[in-house]
């Protein structure tokens, strides 16, 4: 699997270094910013396929790094952002998910697990970390009373798929759902797949948006 190439925004020199150095050999760093005004120009010279954003930055016009997605909204289609930040605020999670943003996560994330995060949103994925998505559903889903649960496509499902299916939707990561499962991430992946097959399905981004339409989470 060929590295991803990425652009790095954040305010403090430090994290980006300590960023640096915990992605792995998955992620090519070309490209640093810690500001809304050189985050935009960065952006727009290196067009990466995925830019690691804070969420709080200076300048612009202070609306942070869901200024520099909307600024940059024409790149959207070959440009993907991943929020990386210390705030797990519902209000900053859904501002640059509305931005157009492809996921959020925080930096207690372990280099591994960004490393496969970047991975799976330059693939089209939505990523997001445990617990964060119910502030996207919350703000984006349908109420209760909209859209009834289709109990045949449910009963496609085996107890442990369903179980999978409702971590995975939540955003976490193979390795989670295998810790909260006390099962191995190549039998989570197994499952994934039945999942995404028997629902007619072709990503997990799809699979937040079925399991969130019909309230599964």
């Amino acid at each position: 699997m060929s590295p991803v190439d990425v652009v790095l925004v954040d305010d403090h020199l430090m994290f980006r270094t300590g960023v640096r150095a915990s992605l792995d050999e998955r992620v090519n760093v070309v490209g640093e910013a810690a500001s809304v005004d050189d985050a935009v120009r960065v952006v727009r010279e290196l067009r990466p396929p995925v830019v690691l954003l804070d969420v709080h930055l200076p300048g612009g016009d202070g609306g942070g790094g869901a200024e520099v997605i909307r600024t940059c909204a024409d790149l959207l289609g070959e440009t993907r952002f991943l929020a990386l930040s210390v705030s797990d605020a519902a209000e900053d999670v859904v501002a640059v998910i509305r931005a157009g943003a492809r996921g959020y996560v925080t930096k207690a994330i372990s280099g591994p697990d960004l490393s496969d995060a970047v991975q799976r949103v330059a693939s089209g994925d939505a990523v997001f970390s445990p617990r964060l998505a119910g502030f996207v559903l919350d703000s984006f889903g349908t109420s209760a009373g909209d859209v009834a649960i289709a109990d045949d496509e449910m009963d496609r499902l085996s107890a442990r798929e369903r179980e999978v299916m409702r971590l995975i939707a939540r955003g976490y990561s193979y390795r989670e759902v295998a810790g909260e499962l006390f099962i191995s991430i190549k039998t989570v992946e197994t499952h994934v797949s039945a999942v995404l097959r028997k629902l007619q399905l072709s990503s997990r981004h799809e699979l937040t948006r079925w399991a969130a339409a019909r309230r599964l989470l």
